[in-house]
């Protein structure tokens, strides 16, 4: 009679979650830590974590041992590394990946996705998401990764958005769109503007990117001693 397994508690799955970065800090091309790192893609999915150290490990094993590559796997890390946005772990995974593999439609799929992203092309990122909903689906948390993505990116040009082009980012519309941006003036300092004919306008907190003259200016942490030692060598 098998011996019932019970259901880790927080502090065990951190002591398993430990275990196989340690795995991949001590020997990351021992082909023996494979189905490890293969079961600890299924639990980032499915606790909602990420390691790209260790799909990174991953991916390199299997370029060493293509016959044991589970595409599945693969695309849950692209799926995930897609979730990562802005930052370039999609593209740094993807080095890794044969090119045969990558011509897979599923994998085809997310290389067009990724690049509706990096343009901001947000109508059609949605759009063809919609149409792959079997593959993106399968990992929870990437509808609301990719709206905080999308408002990353708007808040980097916007000052004040139209509601229409915050929709359509972020892909929600109506009375769903209300309570979001009711939930975005409660908890990070939105402001809804009224304005007149075209619509609302939603300010978005001031950062450096939508309020250049919030940049610091290097120039002026300059120390006085410094600049005055520049002038006799121009001279």
């Amino acid at each position: 009679m098998g011996r019932e397994r019970e259901v880790p508690n927080k502090s065990e799955k951190e002591v398993i979650s430990y275990t196989v970065e340690q795995l991949v800090a001590v020997n990351p091309y021992n082909p023996d830590i494979l189905p490890d790192l293969e079961n600890y893609v299924n639990e980032q999915v499915s606790s909602q974590t990420y390691s790209l150290d260790a799909n990174l490990c991953l991916l390199r094993l299997y370029q060493f041992e293509p016959e044991r590559m589970s595409t599945q796997i693969v695309a849950r890390i692209l799926v995930k590394a897609l979730m990562a946005m802005p930052a370039p772990d999609f593209s740094l995974c993807l080095f890794l990946i044969p090119e045969r593999v990558q011509m897979e439609e599923q994998f085809k799929t997310l290389i067009v996705l990724s690049h509706y992203l990096e343009t901001g092309r947000f109508r059609q990122f949605w759009d063809e998401a919609a149409k792959s909903r079997h593959i993106v689906e399968a990992v929870p948390g990437f509808e609301q990764a990719i709206q905080a993505y999308a408002i990353h990116l708007l808040s980097l040009t916007y000052q004040k958005v139209p509601r229409s082009v915050l929709a359509e980012a972020i892909n929600i519309e109506g009375l769903s769109l209300d309570k979001f941006l009711e939930q975005q003036v409660a908890n990070c300092g939105w402001i809804l503007e009224k304005s007149h004919g075209r619509g609302q306008l939603i300010v978005l907190p001031s950062n450096e990117f939508n309020h250049p003259e919030l940049k610091k200016n290097t120039a002026d942490s300059i120390p006085l001693e410094h600049v005055a030692r520049i002038f006799p060598i121009l001279g």
